[in-house]
């Protein structure tokens, strides 16, 4: 019996049935009665259809032609044919292989017989796998046995496949839970294959563990495994580089790569022409960039200030600016995370806030138990926990591992990470878990020290970051539009090299926004990055000018060693773990001071930044106008704090260790 491919059998129907026009009258035809599978194998998914005697041989792989439902027989020329044996074995491998060489020849009717064994059985088989999946077409309702017929890219189409026993559907519902499928606008009964891999979380797992060029060389090496996805239909344009064979001569226009990229990614299209809601951005004088710096971070001592007997926050905008200009002493975090989080109100008392976290412990467990107490039984009939729990259980093992509190095994952090983002998927079941948010959780974790204020914090979080993990991706459409604007404006010739590279869409900024720049700086940084675009200053989108901030960084190298697409894509990978935080914060504030500053700031970028309300264009940076800017916190507030300060790629003393180390005890 020849070897099917090995893998978990998503799906199998009997009674699929080729008809062949090679029947002893020319207006019969030959029903050949198979077994249709999809094999789920751990890089791919395989559609194989062979007959029901299921005794192939290797040799005859039969394929439908494209200009007739006659058939088309695969076949190995002579220096393709190797010998079956030891040297090559009877597995799927080795069927693929040989599919992958073999060229096309018209099978002959002359005799009006079907090539048979010696015991009369038919010998056709097909499989392909769905990477290789064009289009499928379906037949008109009511119009006799369902089938369908597979078109492969390249338009090689495989015989139409009878379904005798039931219909199409169920095969239709298995294939679109790993390609998306769209109707064609010309043909309804034809659905086209939009992605090469819908799995969201599968998406991320690649693009998340590679910060180095090994990137790249995983999507030369399989594209399929390493695809993005759903998480970014763009990358697809990435395999087309690599094979194309001299990119001089086959690069893309930019008109038409922005067709492209609205084809992959509906309602994006990156300064090619005016987007509903956005203007075209001219060039303008946006002035010096001012020099900024920071301040030491807020120590115990101010933050008790700042409280009354109570426990309410006396002045939060100036909390928040202290907090934006220096971030936090380590030993504050477990406290202020919750308020700047939005998990305790700012202006609640000491005595509510402790009400608000029994509620929530109650909470919490009876969401907990909800998965705790589901049997093994149960879960049987429940594929989304199941695939829930089985993309926990992979990241956790692998989620900042060289982390003291994450280190080791059967390590109390990893079953309090698994725990709350089970609980999670219980709170927001129609999200789950999508790869990537593990990586937003480990912080708060690792500063609440305690599971419950830890998985309310990051529910907070995630109502932020919501719409980045949605199907749809929504908010990253969003962002990458707005970071192309900002861009724009703050350096046009940039914006238009990069464009001129294929990489005016921003690509690689994708793992930036997805999770927070969590891949891009060690993990004490992210804690300090992360509480200062916490509080919302100076601006609103303040994390888009961070990636401008990086961008600009590294504009020089990037123009003047001409890089191409790959190149910036390799360049900007290898930024991970190597970008001054302190550095990167003062340049951000300091080109958000350039555009709030800008007399002639265009409608979009104002909406961008939150300054859409505001009545009179600052003269100055002096912020003596209050009316300037409708702000969160007045411009002039955050940037007239007094206090110790350091330039951006400085190193900072710490003078107030002994006031770090004090008690959080409202006075």
């Amino acid at each position: 019996e020849a070897a099917r491919p090995l893998g978990r059998v998503a799906y199998e129907q009997e009674g699929v049935f080729i008809h062949s026009s090679c029947g002893k009258n020319d207006d019969q035809d030959n029903l050949i009665a198979g077994i249709l599978r999809v094999i789920e194998k751990e890089n791919e998914v395989i559609v194989d259809w062979r007959p029901s005697d299921d005794t192939l041989d290797n040799s005859n792989i039969l394929c439908a032609g494209k200009d007739s439902s006659s058939v088309v027989e695969w076949t190995q020329t002579p220096k393709e044919k190797s010998p079956r044996g030891a040297d090559r074995p009877s597995s799927y491998e080795a069927e693929w292989d040989m599919v992958t060489t073999v060229s096309f020849k018209k099978k002959p009717h002359s005799n009006g017989d079907a090539t048979t064994h010696a015991n009369g059985e038919s010998k056709w088989s097909f499989l392909f796998s769905l990477t290789d999946l064009k289009s499928v077409k379906q037949n008109k309702e009511g119009m006799g046995w369902s089938y369908l017929v597979f078109c492969l890219k390249d338009d090689v189409r495989l015989p139409a496949l009878h379904f005798h026993h039931g219909d199409s559907k169920l095969l239709i519902k298995c294939l679109e839970k790993h390609v998306v499928l769209s109707e064609s606008p010309q043909d309804k009964r034809i659905l086209l294959v939009n992605s090469q891999n819908k799995s969201l979380s599968q998406s991320f797992e690649n693009l998340l563990d590679e910060p180095s060029y090994g990137l790249l060389q995983k999507l030369k090496k399989d594209p399929y495994t390493a695809t993005m996805g759903r998480f970014s239909k763009v990358t697809n344009y990435i395999f087309d580089s690599f094979r194309l064979t001299d990119p001089a001569t086959h690069r893309r226009p930019p008109s038409e790569m922005a067709d492209f990229l609205n084809d992959a990614i509906p309602g994006l299209k990156i300064n090619q022409q005016e987007e509903p809601g956005f203007e075209v951005i001219t060039r303008i004088d946006l002035g010096k960039q001012p020099e900024v710096s920071r301040r030491e971070p807020v120590t115990a001592e101010e933050w008790a200030k700042n409280m009354d007997s109570e426990g309410r926050i006396l002045n939060v905008d100036y909390i928040k600016q202290l907090i934006f200009k220096g971030g936090l002493c380590h030993t504050l975090r477990k406290e202020a995370w919750k308020f700047l989080l939005g998990y305790f109100p700012w202006n609640s008392t000491k005595e509510e806030r402790a009400n608000l976290q029994k509620r929530k412990t109650d909470e919490y467990f009876r969401m907990k138990l909800q998965w705790k107490s589901v049997s093994e039984e149960q879960e049987k009939r429940n594929s989304r926990l199941r695939d829930y729990r089985s993309l926990i259980e992979k990241d956790v093992n692998r989620t900042d591992r060289t982390n003291k509190f994450y280190e080791g095994e059967d390590n109390p952090g990893l079953i309090l990470l698994h725990d709350i983002l089970m609980t999670y998927c219980m709170y927001d079941f129609d999200l789950g878990y999508v790869q990537g948010m593990s990586d937003l959780l480990s912080p708060v974790l690792y500063v609440m020290e305690n599971e419950v204020d830890a998985f309310w914090c990051f529910v907070s979080y995630m109502d932020q970051m919501h719409q980045n993990f949605e199907e749809q991706m929504q908010g990253m459409k969003t962002q990458l539009i707005q970071l192309s604007t900002l861009l724009r404006l703050l350096d046009s010739g940039f914006c238009s090299y990069l464009e001129s590279q294929d990489s005016g869409y921003l690509y690689f900024c994708f793992r930036w926004l997805l999770i927070r720049f969590k891949r891009e700086f060690s993990f004490q940084d992210i804690l300090r990055l992360w509480e200062v675009m916490w509080t919302e200053l100076p601006c609103q989108n303040f994390h888009l000018l961070l990636c401008c901030a990086i961008l600009e960084s590294e504009k020089q190298q990037i123009m003047e060693k001409h890089y191409g697409f790959n190149e910036i894509l390799k360049h900007v990978n290898e930024l991970s773990m190597k970008i001054d935080v302190e550095f990167i914060l003062c340049k951000a504030e300091a080109i958000s001071m350039q555009m709030m500053n800008c007399k002639e700031l265009p409608q979009a970028v104002s909406e961008i930044l939150g300054l859409e309300s505001r009545s009179v264009t600052p003269d100055s940076d002096t912020g003596d106008d209050d009316s300037a800017a409708v702000l969160s916190c007045p411009t002039s507030l955050y940037q007239s704090i007094t206090a110790p300060v350091a330039a951006a790629n400085g190193t900072r003393e710490s003078s107030q260790q002994a006031a770090e180390t004090q008690s959080l005890t409202p006075a």
